[in-house]
């Protein structure tokens, strides 16, 4: 193709190589346009994204579930120190605190912290110490996991004939204590408030439970309300995942013979009311 002189009534074209070259040259622009903004488009969108994550996070730690991280040796072999564990803290919604559980409380005011943390040196130090210890990644200075050993009204005490705790006098098997353990190094015999619970570590020599609190405003016991959830599963390390059960020696009818023999009497004593109040108003009449 050729291009004609214009006066002489010709009309001037471009060779069709050079309108291909064209075309797919700003098709090429286009793409690349589209693939930049995409790309600048996903790092405006990523702190959003980190934000809602953060937020739902928080969540779910504040009313569903929350990791904790274990600092100390307390209740070995059940927890090691650096395990990570799961915390249902709606499971007390549906159901009271059994025997056996292993709990998480808080101990604000009330029990001095197993583990010392140094304070954080400075405001951005606090605010990661804060976000570690939400979601268990560091220990909380407050939080203590301990197992739940007798609940209100319960008589806990040690030791019996062999050296075994007894809850309302039926002895407890536990198969859970840290290898060489005696149930206890202390003797004690403590009748737990309503609204309160008795709680122990199951590595007993070194657990400063309730047993070490004896002299403390509820004779060691801890409320029902510091009570934060129940730890059901360790899902850290990884070799060590496994769910926390309750131990079979916790299911003995025996356990809540005190309660159960309560019953009746109580029963007695209702039926027994409008018997004297009968008989004393037919002694009147004569």
């Amino acid at each position: 193709m050729t291009s004609e002189d214009p006066e002489c009534g010709a009309v001037s074209r471009r060779p069709v190589e050079d309108e291909v070259d064209v075309v797919a040259e700003d098709t090429q622009k286009t793409a690349k346009d589209e693939k930049e903004k995409k790309k600048g488009s996903f790092w405006k969108e990523l702190p959003v994204l980190v934000v809602v994550a953060l937020v739902l996070a928080l969540v779910i730690k504040t009313f569903v579930i929350q990791a904790f991280y274990i600092p100390s040796e307390s209740m070995e072999n059940t927890l090691l120190t650096n395990d990570r564990v799961l915390v249902n803290k709606l499971v007390y919604r549906v159901r009271d605190i059994e025997r056996g559980d292993v709990v998480v409380f808080s101990g604000v005011d009330s029990w001095d912290p197993e583990v010392e943390l140094e304070e954080p040196s400075n405001a951005v130090a606090g605010f990661f110490r804060w976000v570690g210890t939400a979601f268990g990644v560091v220990p909380g200075e407050k939080d203590y996991i301990k197992r739940v050993i007798g609940v209100g009204g319960d008589t806990v005490k040690c030791c019996d004939a062999k050296g075994r705790v007894t809850v309302n006098g039926a002895p407890l098997d536990e198969d859970y204590l840290y290898p060489g353990d005696v149930p206890s190094q202390k003797f004690f015999e403590v009748k737990v408030p309503e609204g309160r619970l008795w709680v122990m570590g199951d590595h007993r020599t070194v657990s400063l439970d309730s047993r070490s609190h004896m002299g403390d405003p509820g004779g060691g016991t801890i409320p029902v309300d510091k009570v934060v959830g129940r730890a059901f599963v360790i899902v850290w390390p990884f070799s060590r995942a496994t769910t926390l059960s309750i131990p079979d020696t916790f299911s003995q009818p025996a356990l809540n013979a005190a309660a159960t023999g309560a019953v009746p009497l109580l029963a007695g004593f209702a039926g027994a009311v409008p018997l004297v109040l009968w008989r004393r108003r037919r002694l009147s009449r004569r």
